[in-house]
């Protein structure tokens, strides 16, 4: 008799963890999926109000560094997999308090497969480790090439160093004690429901109150973007079908400097608002570069689109055109984020 699937989605109210938990629960209605926020600031309990009543799914309110609570949560539920999508991830707020993103995305991890492991004793038969990463742990590229699955590390930022250091003890625990893992790293995501510090919604909401919209440098920076309700459908096929201790990259074959992408944006804004051609355009503004910027990524993602099928689903023009609706469908959604009247959902539903 299979064990029940009993899985843990750390982060599962954040941007890409809710559309990870809403794969899940709706797609494997005989799995139990636990989904573990710590509620700050990106985590938006409201990105899940259409499946918070599945009777499969069961919200957990804490935090990954705190070992006791963690330990007792797996005493108590014996997860049979670990989704680990929790981490502090916006390379700003690395520069200015690194700290933190230490302690979350390193201590954090090293807590939960600890918890793990004592759960199991080496019992892994039909257990996983699904560590989500970035490709800002393999650094940066010049003009040409792209990042594989055995590029080697060379983080730049607070941030990516803290991710690239839980990569690496994932990969340990893996070697040391048997522990089954999976490792993906991403491209950029871009979709629903992204908290509006990163570029894309941020700019998109700047456009409709007719904001500045700072590009940084010379706006020739360069990343590939992912949708992420693609992203959320390759994380489910890696789960079940990808192979332990092996890592995939997960990009979208779609390269774009950042001015090329704010144009766009502009573009497709100025058409769907009725705004005349250019208006949005003349809201840029170059400001000054951040430390340790990156000039290019790319991923090379043939590897998981040979072995187990996954492409994307739309181009990025269609991807950002679906993304700028469901903004300006949902206005009362980033109305409550920039107010910060979002958090007060969990207070009034379960306190």
């Amino acid at each position: 008799m299979e064990t029940e699937k009993r899985i843990l989605i750390t982060g599962g109210a954040g941007f890409i963890g809710s559309h990870v938990v809403r794969e899940f629960v709706t797609k494997y209605p005989d799995y139990k999926i636990y989904n573990l926020d710590a509620l700050t600031y990106a985590g938006n309990f409201e990105n899940l109000t259409d499946i918070e009543n599945s009777p499969n799914y069961i919200f957990i309110k804490g935090d990954i560094t705190d070992d006791a609570f963690i330990n007792n949560l797996f005493e108590e539920n014996r997860f049979t997999d670990v989704i680990h999508l929790a981490a502090e991830s916006h390379v700003d707020r690395s520069i200015t308090d690194p700290l933190a993103f230490a302690k979350t995305n390193i201590l954090g991890t090293m807590i939960l497969l600890q918890a793990f492991k004592k759960t199991w004793q080496n019992d892994w038969t039909g257990k996983r480790f699904y560590h989500i990463s970035t490709d800002e742990v393999y650094g940066t590229l010049g003009e040409s090439g792209l990042f594989t699955e055995t590029t080697s590390y060379d983080p730049n930022s607070p941030y990516s160093a803290s991710k690239a250091s839980s990569d690496h003890f994932v990969r340990a625990y893996g070697e040391t004690y048997g522990l089954p893992y999976v490792i993906t790293n991403c491209s950029n995501n871009y979709g629903p429901n992204h908290f509006p510090e990163k570029l894309i919604p941020l700019f998109i909401n700047n456009i409709i109150e007719k904001k500045p919209l700072p590009v940084y440098g010379d706006g020739n920076y360069t990343r590939d973007w992912l949708y992420v309700i693609d992203h959320a459908k390759a994380i489910d096929l890696v789960f079940h079908t990808g192979k332990n201790h092996e890592t995939y990259n997960i990009g979208g074959f779609n390269e774009w400097k950042n001015i090329d992408l704010v144009k766009l944006l502009c573009q497709q804004m100025d058409a769907k608002l009725g705004r005349t051609v250019g208006e949005s355009e003349k809201l840029i503004t170059f400001v000054k570069d951040r430390p340790g910027h990156d000039l290019r990524y790319a991923i090379d993602a043939s590897k998981i689109n040979k072995e187990l099928g996954w492409k994307p689903s739309v181009t990025f023009e269609e991807g950002l055109s679906k993304t700028i609706d469901w903004y300006l469908q949902n206005k009362a959604w980033m109305q409550k984020v920039t107010s910060g009247d979002y958090q007060k959902y969990y207070k009034e539903q379960y306190l």
